[in-house]
């Protein structure tokens, strides 16, 4: 007989560059997310959010009633799914969430997300809705804001997601929340904040990864392209036409989409990438959307937004 062909080993799939890794399905335990944070930093938002996904949902449930809470969920074959907020409008009573919360985990899978924003947005918020804070009115909003921050100090330390919504509007999110929460899964993915700045301006305080560009040649001193931006197509041309540019563009997009999967992995879900030149004006607009469009192109998440351009 003739002898038998050696077996060949399968194919191993190439993974495609710039996806997140899919994953693991979770369980069909009950499950309880806590909702807590800053008051204006979007507690509202995603318990809305949460529900809209099938989660029963109680905005601001007495502290006292937590347990129960948790017991309905864990006992009910009609809620499997549960989300609560719980904040500083509990009181003095919110120092004993830590127990309480220690207690519901043992019982129960239990997801605690805490919600926060820079102080000088949460301020703005409230500016704008004209709504008092919860502490109170006998005290500005900024103390308010610290003193809140420091009774929530022992809840934050317990959290399972932190969340900055400073660069958030509602409906990104919504978005957000739908992705880490959709079916039961936290999604892995990450939102991407790319924008330009003029470094006479200062350099961004939330920039994760900042880039300076100012080594690529100056349109600015081009007399038709001085009051133009990055943004427009000749611009654009004359900056890319640089070798020094097309070699920048592509080394910074690749080392990006090799980066990215691996901030995912370490549960990072948004991410701050500045690019800078001198007045924030041409280089430093040119290369956010070149290189917004290329990680867009690569599957990821990206808004672009220009400092310093002018609009």
């Amino acid at each position: 007989m003739p002898p038998r062909a050696p077996k060949q080993k399968p194919k191993k799939r190439k993974k495609e560059e710039g996806v997140a890794p899919q994953a693991p399905s979770l369980s069909n335990d009950p499950e309880l997310i806590l909702v807590t944070g800053l008051s204006g930093s979007g507690k509202g938002t995603v318990i809305r959010a949460l529900e809209d996904l099938g989660y029963y949902s109680v905005d601001n449930l007495p502290l006292d009633l937590m347990e129960k809470f948790a017991e309905l969920t864990k006992d009910s074959p009609n809620i499997r799914r549960a989300a609560l907020v719980v904040d500083v409008r509990e009181g003095r009573n919110l120092e004993r969430f830590p127990v309480l919360y220690a207690a519901l985990k043992k019982k129960l899978r239990c997801t605690l997300v805490y919600l926060e924003a820079e102080r000088d947005i949460i301020v703005r918020r409230f500016s704008e809705t004209r709504r008092p804070h919860p502490l109170g009115t006998e005290r500005s909003v900024t103390r308010s804001v610290l003193i809140e921050r420091e009774r929530l100090a022992p809840i934050r330390a317990l959290a399972d997601l932190i969340v900055d919504t400073s660069k958030f509007n509602v409906h990104e999110l919504k978005d957000f929340i739908r992705e880490k929460f959709s079916s039961g899964e936290a999604a892995r993915t990450i939102r991407l904040y790319i924008t330009s700045f003029g470094y006479r301006n200062g350099v961004p305080t939330d920039g994760d990864l900042v880039f300076d560009v100012r080594f690529l040649p100056n349109p600015n001193y081009i007399p038709e392209f001085k009051p133009l931006t990055g943004r427009n197509p000749r611009v654009a041309r004359y900056i890319l036409s640089f070798p020094q540019t097309q070699e920048f563009v592509s080394r910074i997009s690749e080392m990006l989409v090799y980066l990215l999967p691996h901030y995912i992995r370490e549960g990072k879900t948004y991410l701050t990438i500045a690019f800078g030149c001198t007045g924030g004006q041409h280089r430093s607009v040119f290369m956010a959307d070149e290189i917004g469009r290329r990680l867009k192109k690569a599957g990821f998440h990206a808004r672009i937004t220009h400092r310093d351009a002018p609009k």
